[in-house]
Order: C-alpha cells, then structure tokens, then sequence
C-alpha cells in the first residue's frame, strides 16, 4: 500500500507539521522547518515514522548545540578531579569465578558490535569491517567465529547484534549471508541518518533524504541507545530474557567477551561498567573517566579547556582511558530511556567537502552515558582488551606475525620477547588501503620488532624480517 495518497509534489507544496511548533524566537526554530521540509522528501522506500523518529533526537541534540555555543559547556574546571576508590577496579582484583553450572549468566548476555564505520581515514568506500584482517577473514567473520566459540564452550545461546549504518548496511547483509544457516543468532538494525550542517549557517544543505553521502551522516556510537529502542531489539531481548548487553566497535579485535567482567557486574549489581586501559605513547584520543563534583564522569579530549590541556594530558592522574568496551544493564538502560533523562555529551566535528564547504556532524559519545547509571564505574584492562584498526599501520599489526588467530581472536605470538606490541608509523604512501596493498608483496615479520618507522615511498619484497628497537626506514627492502 503507498505511503502516501498524493503526489510527493502537492506535499512539498502543503507540507504538513511534523515536529513541533516552534515560537520564532527558538534557536532551533530554522532547523525544525528545515526537518520539516526534508521529511516532505521521502518515498514509499523509507517509512517516514521512522524517519521523523530518527531526526527527533536531532533537532533536541541541536538546540543543546546551539544553547553550549552561546552559553558554553556546563563544566566546572574545578570539580575535576581523579577518580577514587571503588570508581575503578582493576582488573586482577575481580573474583575469578570458576566454571558456572547451567543456566550460565552468559545466558542473559547479548554482544553488539558497533558497525557504521566506512574506513575514511584508510581511503575506503565501504564498511571497514568488511576488510580482510588474516586468513582472508573479515573482522565480521572474526566476530562471527567469537561468539560461536563462546556459545559451544559455556554451552549458551549468546545473540551477536550488529549496529549498521546508512553506509555500512549492504556490505554487512552480504557477509551475514553465509552464516544463516550457522548456530550463532545475528540480528542486524540500522542506525540514525542525521543531516550535516553548514558551518556557515549552521543548518542542512540537503535537499532530500535520498541524497549521497556528503549531505547525511550516522551520528556515532553514541546513537546506540535511541537506535536500540526505536529499533524495538531492545525490547526483544528483554522478551528473551537478557539483561545484559556488551558493546564494543567492530574494529576493536580485542574486544572478545570475557565471563570474569559479567561476573563482576553482577556481584557489584552495577548498571554500567565501562572498560578502560593505560595509555601507550601512540594515544593521543580516548575519553578519560573523571570524579565530578562526587560522580563519576567521562571527558572527552574536547571538552578539556585550552588552558588546561597540558596538565591534564600529562597528569599521571588521568592515565586510563575509555576503550569503549562497554557493559550496560537492559533493564537500566530501558528505564532511563523510558524517562527521557539521558543526555549525553556532544561531539561537534568538521568535515571539508570537495567543493571547499566545510560542514559540521553533532554526535554523542557512548561512553558519556555512564553518569546516569546507578553503581557505574570503571575496570582497568590489560592492553590486549584494546586492539583497534584506525588506520593502515594498525591494520600491519594485526596482519602481521605478531598475532596468531585462535577462535577468531587474535592471540600474540609466543615467540614474541616483548610484553606489548611493536610501535609502527607508516608514512603517507601508505595512508590509503589501495597504497598499503600495493607496497607489500607480503606482510614482513614483525616478531621481533619493538619500532617501526617508515618514511617516503617504500616497498616491501617477500620474506623481509623487521627486528629493532628503533628501526627507520627511507628505501625500498
């Protein structure tokens, strides 16, 4: 049945009110008309109750721009401070319980796995999870072989959730494909679509939902909690009796379930566990958990004041930072939404378009939840927990000998003399993934490598072994 009985013209012509009504004197007024006429845009393809559900959050998460930009953030700098206490455990501190008899708390477990990533910083046009790691498998067949892991030695039926985008949604359908008729559960939903905003006027310059990439964007990870409940998975693994949730990005490959930190969760009957680690020289991002004003607290690198940054970062204070493993309580989280108090902190980046405009993406950090959740804090992980693709000498790592791969986890290699990986800056040859595939006739041996640095345009043979403590190379091996 159409979804609409007039002609998309006549509605452009008599659009109808689909957000509020706005006095003219709202800052957000010029932006709800804007998503008014956009929503007069869509087809018979695209429902528009999910549409309109999708921008709602956006116009409540532009007005909060618009009203920091003129008052500014609300952060005391004077209520920093480090975190106490039982605000974050380390690791080796929790009870290592043994083997659980059935029912498992693994049974009320559900893994979602954040996927709406294109790969822009390695050159890419389509899901980075889609990228070949080692073997000829992709990180979704890593996830994949994971969870079936995990399901076949607890005995349990833990559901593997993927939270797609607008940019990634075709590229993920094509991998799951192959394993529908494997044990492992996978359902898939599709983020929001947000509209980017010209710096200069600060609303859209879209003229259609359907337009490319330039105009729309997935809003982050951040989204997670709208995209869930609009989605209705929310409520279906409540149905299924789950009640906790483990999230983590797709291109985070150690980012495996551990049972000690579910254990853990359940003891403390905390809400929100977020899993943090210590940072290496190569960390420069990554949200740090703060004690404000008496709670718990995540801050971004862009909130910290100008003024203070130098302190800050160099604080052995503020140490651990957010690996954006995160374990939340379904029955918490679906009360917050239910109240509608969850706000989460705004991250405003810029973009350059082709054509010189420079445009502005709102989103949310995940992690910034933690501040609404009862009995919230942090664990301090080992670094293997931490083992993200950002980049293509990231992707030399994991490609390399340095990891074997167990169960679709990637184990380092016990040859290996040092208890972390090796440092490796690839130069700006190697930027785009085509560039990096083109320079390696195959993946050297890293093994024995503590800190690679490779400068101009070099290419790499076969069966070359890189060993070192502080090895820089200009000229092709």
């Amino acid at each position: 049945m159409p979804l609409f009985k007039q002609p998309i013209s006549r509605l452009r012509r008599r659009p109808a009110k689909y957000f509020p009504e706005l006095p003219s004197s709202d800052v957000a007024k010029p932006m709800s008309d804007e998503l008014d006429r956009l929503v007069s845009t869509v087809r018979e393809s695209i429902p528009r109750k999910l549409f309109i559900a999708e921008l709602l959050p956006f116009l409540a998460l532009y007005r909060r721009y618009r009203s920091e930009l003129s008052e500014g953030p609300a952060l005391d700098w004077q209520q920093v401070k480090p975190l106490e206490g039982s605000q974050m455990i380390p690791y080796d501190r929790l009870s290592q319980k043994p083997e659980s008899p059935t029912p498992t708390p693994l049974d009320k477990l559900a893994v979602l796995k954040v996927n709406g990533g294109l790969g822009t910083s390695m050159g890419m046009n389509g899901a980075k999870s889609a990228l070949e790691v080692q073997n000829k498998l992709t990180f979704l067949d890593l996830v994949v072989q994971q969870i079936e892991h995990l399901n076949a030695t607890y005995h349990t039926e833990v559901p593997l959730i993927l939270m797609t985008s607008f940019n990634t949604e075709d590229d993920t359908l094509r991998i799951v494909k192959k394993y529908a008729n494997r044990k492992v559960k996978i359902t898939t939903f599709n983020q929001s679509r947000y509209p980017r905003i010209l710096k200069e006027t600060l609303l859209p310059f879209a003229k259609s939902v359907l337009e490319g990439k330039s105009a729309w964007y997935p809003p982050g990870h951040g989204d997670l909690y709208n995209s869930l409940h609009r989605s209705g998975v929310l409520d279906n693994l409540l149905a299924q009796g789950k009640e906790y949730l483990f999230v983590s990005n797709s291109d985070n490959l150690g980012a495996v379930v551990d049972p000690v930190i579910l254990h853990h969760m359940m003891d403390t009957k905390s809400e929100f566990v977020m899993e943090v680690t210590e940072k290496t020289k190569v960390d420069t991002k990554g949200g740090i958990l703060i004690n404000y004003d008496g709670n718990i607290r995540l801050l971004e690198t862009t909130q910290i004041p100008e003024e203070h940054a130098e302190e800050f970062n160099q604080s052995r204070s503020f140490r651990m930072f957010n690996t954006n493993n995160l374990w939340i309580n379904l029955k918490a989280l679906k009360r917050l939404l239910e109240a509608g108090d969850m706000t989460l902190d705004i991250i405003c980046s810029s973009k350059s378009l082709d054509d010189g405009r420079c445009v502005l993406q709102l989103e949310t950090a995940a992690g910034s939840a933690i501040r609404h959740f009862q009995n919230a804090h942090g664990v301090l992980v080992p670094r293997a927990r931490f083992l993200p693709v950002k980049d293509c000498s990231d992707l030399l790592l994991v490609q390399s000998d340095v990891f074997s791969l167990q169960h679709g986890r990637l184990i380092m290699n016990e040859s290996r003399m040092f208890g972390t990986p090796p440092v490796i800056k690839l130069g700006g040859h190697f930027r785009r993934i085509q560039q990096f595939q083109k320079r390696f006739k195959q993946i050297p041996h890293l093994v024995e490598l503590d800190h690679l640095t490779v400068a101009g345009d070099v290419y790499f043979g076969r069966d070359v072994t890189l060993r070192g403590t502080s090895l820089q190379m200009k000229a092709s091996v």
